[in-house]
């Protein structure tokens, strides 16, 4: 094993080999001393801050193990940095279709030192989100440390082998609770030929709303809908879009395909308010920007919450919470994915009940201080089944809460 470095708050534990993993979890279990698992930090502040006596950090399992271009198949070892798979398939004109969002600036920290197991255990996702599914959808397979300290894999390396597909994806979106992922097989796809971006300008929350289902449900096949209010379109696209509000439609594809398609469209929008148009980088940079919520990167500690709510009803609730409480927002997901900063401490109570009165959702706390985190639920609360067979998974991955405690709950 790589000699241990000092953490700030622990002593962190740098493995280089799935054995190395689960010779560490086995004397964590040993010792009843909880291990914090993280690849290099980007999201540690994500969920509530996790007390664990070591850190057991993936940076130094790092590395492409195959890539098939031709069967649209990669693999990776976990603390594979994310911008690194992402620059050889762009290389290869092939790209992750989930798009995954880089929560490092969000949190103060410099973009692209995320890792694809830190993507997978947080089942992570951008713009493509709503019509390409999350992470967990192009999970073909990973290999894991139990909180048993057994290896064991699930799925395979191509997509006919389904074998333990369901446990792959049962591991995505887990906060890494359940067991520590060493490697991890994604399907990949050719990316787009081009984008381009419809871009109404001065539209109310509602009215966008209204034109985001429109786009949506048309025949133009958008690949991406979302809406910066008034002075939140301002911080993203180095300001190039200026204050207006600017509702965001993207359409991806051949060349001779986008243009028809934006044609179209184009001309049924341009009724609905002033119509400008983004152009292939302009429209990438853009489309970063809105996916790393790039408006609220604003090196604070200010809370920012996520909501994922019914689309045609989240600039209701953002109205209703303005009526009681500073805020500032903006959507995704054709308005169902819901970014909002709080000027003050949060209330998670305000918060929820407000997305239960209208409609339903899940509200989760991306963003805050440690203090308040540890105070406060962050993870939308699960009923009574749901959380009964949560609570039984972890007896049975992690039966001693070695890995992670706390992070979820």
């Amino acid at each position: 094993m790589t000699q241990t470095d000092v953490h700030p708050a622990a002593s962190t534990l740098r493995p280089t080999t799935p054995d190395e993993v689960r010779d560490i979890v086995a004397a964590a279990i040993s010792a009843e001393e909880p291990l914090a698992i993280e690849g290099h930090g980007s999201k540690r502040g994500l969920g509530r801050p996790v007390q664990a006596a070591r850190t057991l950090s993936l940076a130094a399992m790092s590395g492409v193990t195959l890539y098939e271009p031709e069967e649209l198949v990669l693999s990776a070892k976990a603390g594979t940095p994310i911008a690194e798979i992402e620059q050889l398939l762009d290389d290869n004109n092939q790209r992750l279709e989930f798009e995954p969002l880089d929560y490092g600036p969000l949190h103060g920290l410099e973009p692209g030192q995320g890792t694809l197991g830190g993507v997978v255990a947080c089942n992570l996702a951008g713009p493509r989100r709503l019509k390409q599914g999350a992470a967990r959808d192009h999970i073909l397979g990973v290999a894991a440390v139990s909180g048993r300290g057994e290896i064991f894999k699930s799925g395979g390396r191509v997509v006919k082998n389904v074998t333990g597909y369901d446990l792959s994806k049962g591991l995505t979106g887990a906060f890494g609770t359940l067991a520590v992922m060493t490697d991890i097989t994604v399907k990949v796809l050719p990316k787009s030929e081009t984008e381009t971006t419809l871009v109404l300008r001065g539209l109310g929350d509602d009215a966008a709303a209204g034109a985001m289902a429109a786009a949506m449900g048309s025949s133009a096949e958008v690949s991406a809908a979302a809406h910066l209010p008034m002075f939140v379109a301002a911080r993203v696209a180095s300001g190039t879009l200026g204050k207006e509000a600017a509702t965001l439609i993207r359409l991806e594809g051949f060349g001779p395909s986008v243009e028809a398609r934006a044609a179209h469209l184009g001309a049924a929008l341009a009724r609905v308010a002033p119509l400008e148009r983004l152009e292939a980088d302009a429209s990438r940079a853009l489309w970063r920007d809105v996916r790393d919520v790039r408006p609220f990167a604003d090196g604070t500690a200010k809370p920012v919450w996520r909501l994922s709510v019914t689309p045609t009803r989240g600039h209701e609730i953002v109205m209703s919470l303005r009526m009681q409480t500073a805020i500032d927002a903006f959507y995704d997901w054709q308005g169902g994915l819901v970014w909002m900063r709080m000027e003050g401490e949060p209330s998670a109570a305000l918060v929820r009940e407000t997305v239960r009165r209208f409609g339903g959702g899940h509200a989760t706390l991306v963003r805050a201080s440690e203090p308040v985190r540890a105070a406060t639920e962050i993870f939308q609360p699960q009923p009574g089944p749901l959380a009964g067979l949560t609570r039984r998974l972890k007896e049975q991955f992690d039966p001693q809460g070695v890995l992670n405690p706390g992070r979820m709950g």
